[in-house]
This record gives C-alpha cells, sequence and structure tokens, in this order.
C-alpha cells in the first residue's frame, strides 16, 4: 500500500517550502504530485529545487477544486491526501501512521487533527480543529472533518467522483458528505495533530466569504439527501470559538 500527495500551488513561494519539506521528511515514502496554476513567481524553481523527485503539472486552471482533481486523476498510490501548498505536516512519521491505520482498520477514508497557527509564528497555535467525536450526521450541523487531514483511498474516488468545479469555497465539504453520509464509506479517526495550518485560508476571508460557505453548505446537504436549516448551519459557530481556547493534549 502506498500513498499520493497533492498539491495545489498557484504563486505560493512564500509558503511552499515548508510543505515540500514535510512531505520529503516523511519516514514512508509518498508520490508528491505538484499542481501548478502557471505561477509566475518561482514557485516551480523552489519545487525542482526542493523536491526534484515531486510530479509536476503546471498550466492554466479554473481554481483550487480543478487542480485537485487533476492531481487525483494522476495519482498512482492507493491512498490520496490533499496538502495545501501553505500548510505542511507536524512531524515526520505522519504519513507512516496514516497507512499503519488503513491498514489496521480496513477503512476507506480517514481524517485527523489539525492547528491552526500564525503565518509569521508557525509555532503558535490559534485553534484547535479535531475530528473527534465526527460522525455523518454533524454534517447538518455544518460540521465537516477537517479536509486537510482527509486521505481516502483512490477507489472511492474513482468510485464517487471527484470534487465539483461548480463550487466555489465548499467543494471539500460537498465531496466529504457525498462520501461519508451518502454512499457511507467506511473511515477512522487519527487522534493526533498531523497538520499544520496556515491562517487566512479561502473560507476564511471575510463575511462574504462566509456567506458564500454556508449557502454552499446547504446546499450540499440538499443535494446528498442530508436534512438541514440555515440555523442549524450557522451553530457550527459555537464550536469555532471553542475551538480558540482548545488545545492538544
Amino acid at each position: 500500500m502506498d500513498i499520493s500527495i497533492i498539491t495545489a500551488t498557484f504563486n505560493s513561494s512564500a509558503t511552499i517550502s515548508d510543505c515540500l519539506r514535510s512531505v520529503d521528511e516523511q519516514t514512508s515514502p509518498s508520490e508528491h504530485i505538484i499542481i501548478d496554476g502557471a505561477s509566475t513567481d518561482n514557485t516551480l524553481e523552489i519545487v525542482r529545487r526542493l523536491s526534484p523527485t515531486a510530479r509536476i503539472l503546471s498550466e492554466p486552471d479554473h481554481g483550487i477544486y480543478e487542480a485537485m482533481n487533476k492531481g487525483i486523476r494522476l495519482a498512482t498510490g492507493d491512498i490520496v491526501g490533499i496538502l495545501n501548498s501553505d500548510d505542511f505536516y507536524a512531524g515526520p512519521q505522519v504519513l507512516e501512521k496514516v497507512l499503519r491505520m488503513f491498514r489496521e482498520s480496513g477503512a476507506e477514508a480517514l481524517f485527523a487533527d489539525l492547528v491552526y497557527v500564525k503565518p509569521n509564528n508557525l509555532d503558535q497555535v490559534v485553534r484547535y480543529y479535531a475530528g473527534a467525536g465526527f460522525t455523518p450526521e454533524k454534517f447538518a450541523w455544518g460540521w465537516m472533518p477537517p479536509h486537510p487531514t482527509f486521505f481516502v483511498r483512490r477507489e472511492i474516488y474513482e468510485r464517487f467522483g471527484l470534487f465539483r468545479t461548480d463550487y466555489r469555497i465548499a467543494a471539500d465539504y460537498e465531496l466529504t458528505a457525498r462520501f461519508l453520509a451518502r454512499h457511507r464509506v467506511r473511515y477512522a479517526y487519527l487522534p493526533e495533530v498531523i497538520v499544520r495550518m496556515r491562517t487566512g485560508g479561502l473560507s476564511t476571508r471575510g463575511l462574504r466569504s462566509n456567506w458564500i460557505l454556508n449557502r454552499e453548505i446547504l446546499r450540499a446537504c440538499a443535494e446528498n439527501g442530508i436534512s438541514t436549516n440555515m440555523l442549524k448551519v450557522y451553530s457550527k459557530y459555537f464550536r469555532k470559538v471553542a475551538q480558540l481556547f482548545q488545545r492538544p493534549a
């Protein structure tokens, strides 16, 4: 059993080094696929210098979800994980532990915990996003497993489809809802922080982005047979506030 990691990049020179090193330092080897949206900075130069064995595809695209789909189609590993260009693994044994959990549990998907860190101080945790306690019923309450920690057997993408590119922000929510709630893909939870994520991502950029996100969450639930309403979806912010004060054990 082996693993493919997909990273979508576009003018990511400021952060890509941490991402690349965290993959290259893993004790379990992996295929690293870089899908670049025709960057105009030195992103590709950094990739080629730091990760000479990475597979690179660089061409214009229509956004991060199309890029992720390209990577999934290129992947040869039994397991597929997605690591954003401004995120990085929390330690060198992450992929080894992920593969062990897949083998021992027989799961078709896996998720874990992550922490958000300050972009200018990667050791300062500002939010702890744990996957503990998640069940597919929680989608109705606007809750999904931490997507940067989400690993899936490649055959599941082949059976149930890729990211929906007609979603602007919540395609990851729709995909996990489709896999875990609609198709009841067997999943396992790895109880530790495996990803450190810089704050300031696509779904956390102000009121308009949050409005779009929540409208898309409602749509994703409707399209995957999950009964919910706006009040339920917005209740997730109480959990997010609590995450600001929680820390990993």
